[in-house]
C-alpha cells in the first residue's frame, strides 16, 4: 500500500491556506510555489503549496507525506504549473526512480528540514545512504523541465 500521510487540521486550515495566499501574493517563503495539477478524473485545476528544490543543475518536486492527490494527478497528467504571484511556469514532469532518490532526498531534507523534515523516517538530514534508501518508495520525486510558452 502507498504511504500517505494526511495533513492536520492546523496545516490543512491554517497552515496551507495562508502559504497559499502569500504565494499568491508574489510572497514566497523560502522558495514555496502553488502547484497546480488538473485532477485525474474531474479535469479541474488542483493546487496546492510545494517546495520545489534545485540541486545540480536540476529542478525537483519531493512529496514529503507520500502519495498524495497531486503525485496521483501528477502521475496521469505529466504536466502542471508552477505559480508565484502572477507568473506561471509550466513544466513537464518525470518520476524519478527511486534508486535514484537518496541525493535529492537528502538536499531535500538539508532544506526544508524545519517544516516537513517530520514525514520523513530517518535520524537526520544528513541520513546515510542507506536509511534514504529504505524511505525512498514512500516519497515520490519528480523531475521537472519548464516547457516553452
Amino acid at each position: 500500500m502507498a504511504r500517505y500521510e494526511r495533513p492536520d487540521w492546523v496545516t490543512k486550515y491554517l497552515a496551507n491556506p495562508a502559504v497559499s495566499l502569500l504565494t499568491r501574493l508574489g510572497i514566497s517563503l523560502r522558495g514555496s510555489r502553488l502547484l497546480a495539477v488538473r485532477g485525474r478524473t474531474s479535469g479541474e485545476w488542483r493546487q496546492t503549496p510545494v517546495n520545489p528544490l534545485t540541486l545540480a543543475g536540476q529542478r525537483y518536486l519531493v512529496a514529503p507525506r507520500g502519495t498524495t492527490q497531486w503525485v496521483r494527478n501528477l502521475r496521469v497528467s505529466g504536466v502542471g504549473v508552477l505559480r508565484i504571484g502572477r507568473t506561471d511556469e509550466r513544466f513537464r514532469a518525470v518520476e524519478v526512480p527511486d534508486e535514484e532518490k537518496p541525493p535529492i532526498l537528502c538536499a531535500y531534507l538539508q532544506h526544508w528540514k524545519s517544516e516537513t523534515g517530520k514525514f520523513f523516517a530517518v535520524s537526520s538530514p544528513d541520513a546515510p545512504d542507506d536509511e534514504l534508501r529504505r524511505i525512498a518508495p514512500d516519497h515520490p520525486v519528480f523531475r521537472i523541465t519548464t516547457m516553452e510558452s
